[in-house]
C-alpha cells in the first residue's frame, strides 16, 4: 500500500482512467465485430463508417494511439473491398 499522499491519489486515478478505457476499449472491439460479422453491402458500409468513426474518437480522447486506429481501419477497408468485389453466390 502506498505511503504518500500523492501515491494513494495515483492509485485512485489511475483505477478510474483504468475503467473508463476499458469501457471505450471495448466499445472499439464491438464495433470491429459488427463490420467483419455484417452481412449485406449496406450494414457493412454503415458499420464501418461507425467503426471508423469510433477509432477517431478515441485517438482524440488519448486511448489509442493515431497509428493503431490508422492501421485498424486500413484492414477494416481492405476487408470491405475485398467483400464487395466478391462475385455474389
Amino acid at each position: 500500500m502506498a505511503h504518500h499522499k500523492s501515491a494513494i491519489k495515483r492509485i485512485k486515478t489511475n483505477r478510474k482512467s483504468n475503467l473508463r478505457n476499458r469501457h471505450y476499449r471495448t466499445l472499439m472491439r464491438t464495433s470491429l465485430r459488427r463490420v467483419r460479422e455484417s452481412s449485406s453491402p449496406e450494414t457493412l458500409q454503415g458499420n464501418l463508417r461507425s467503426a471508423c468513426a469510433v477509432l477517431d474518437r478515441l485517438v482524440g480522447k488519448g486511448i489509442i494511439h493515431r497509428n493503431n486506429a490508422a492501421r485498424r481501419k486500413s484492414k477494416l477497408h481492405r476487408m470491405v473491398a475485398s467483400r464487395l468485389n466478391e462475385p455474389q453466390a
